[in-house]
């Protein structure tokens, strides 16, 4: 049992570290490419962070197997390294014994990593899909905050307003743009200041248009006494359409229940893919065990290199028969088991094998 604990408390630990990690390192990527939408105007920077963390379920799913996979690799190689493991063999240990304790973790991190993976992450990127959603149905009118200029998309200008009512109705509006369209620009500026101002949509809700409400339009060259003064009672111009805001497949957001009740590819495949991740958690366990492996002299990440390589080939290997099966280029009935059948085989092999050569040497020892 005290070794049990050690063990726990050594891989749990090391792989709580090691997901910290890998965790600020996808929230980092995701942070930039959110950014990047909200410096093109496509997205408001007040719901990034709230996106964000919608999807740390879902980054969870993908770190938790590998910082698993990772600790055992080092908690184990350090066994070797210092000598621990021949204490423990000599005490009566075997290695097949620590490979159950192993395993018996294995199962708990397996039961969170099927939670998140079949619960909430599907529940956490539903309601981030509801933001971006919200998002794109925004034109720059709904952006706008009273008492500030807001620069409008493309740098083709600026717009204020004084205040802005319950039903975005904006009071005291100015606008300063540049006429034409971009082959078109011959440095003639747009000023538009009116009363007030509302959005509307066209019949088929497709296109916004800004309406403004008793005011000046001045057009012409700044410097110059070329200009024209137009007074309107109502006035309109049209609002650029959002462009679409680059996001995770759509199948990420169906609750793993429609995922089972739909006869879709693509469908039967996400779910596949979820069921997944937690087998990987128990397998990657018998990978990693005869892996860690290593002589003192070597250090304990001699292995560490080809055994990252064997996990992004399995993990890869998933990815690619999901995407055939998704196309219908493999039959749905195959699944992801031949997969994880394969890598389940091949970590018996290598424990196999190990467990030879420790024979072959005692044998030869005696001789």
């Amino acid at each position: 049992m005290i070794i049990f604990r050690y063990l726990s408390r050594e891989i749990l630990s090391s792989t709580f570290a090691i997901c910290i990690v890998l965790l600020l390192v996808l929230i980092s990527g995701r942070f930039v490419k959110y950014l990047g939408n909200a410096l093109a105007g496509n997205l408001d920077p007040s719901v990034i962070f709230a996106i964000i963390g919608y999807r740390i379920p879902g980054f969870l799913e993908l770190t938790i197997p590998l910082g698993f996979f990772l600790a055992i690799l080092l908690v184990f190689g350090r066994l070797h390294v210092e000598s621990e493991m021949s204490v423990l063999r000599s005490s009566g240990i075997s290695e097949r014994q620590l490979l159950s304790y192993v395993l018996s973790i294995a199962f708990i991190l397996s039961a969170v990593v099927a939670w998140l993976s079949l619960s909430v992450s599907p529940a956490g990127a539903a309601k981030a899909e509801m933001i971006l959603k919200a998002q794109e149905e925004m034109t720059e009118l709904d952006k706008v905050s009273p008492k500030r200029f807001y620069r409008l998309s493309g740098s083709k200008g600026v717009t204020y307003a004084e205040s802005i009512g319950e039903n975005r109705e904006l009071d005291e509006v100015f606008v300063a743009m540049t006429a034409g369209s971009d082959e078109t620009y011959d440095n003639r500026l747009v000023v538009v200041v009116a009363e007030k101002g509302r959005q509307e949509k066209s019949m088929d809700g497709e296109q916004r248009f800004l309406v403004l409400e008793r005011g000046y339009r001045i057009e012409g060259v700044p410097g110059s006494y070329n200009y024209q003064i137009t007074h309107f009672d109502q006035y309109g111009s049209k609002l650029k359409s959002p462009k679409k805001i680059s996001q995770d497949p759509e199948t990420d957001a169906i609750t793993s229940l429609e995922l089972w009740d739909s006869d879709d590819l693509a469908y039967m495949a996400t779910l596949q893919w979820r069921l997944s991740a937690p087998l990987m958690v128990v397998i990657i366990v018998l990978l990693a065990v005869p892996l860690s492996r290593t002589n003192p002299r070597k250090g304990r990440f001699a292995k560490l290199l080809p055994a990252v390589l064997l996990y992004f080939f399995y993990l890869m290997a998933l990815n690619i028969v999901r995407e055939n099966m998704e196309t219908g280029e493999i039959p749905i009935g195959l699944t992801l088991l031949p997969v994880h059948g394969f890598f389940l085989c091949l970590g018996c092999f290598l424990i196999w094998i190990e467990e030879i050569i420790v024979l072959s040497n005692k044998l030869l020892k005696k001789g």
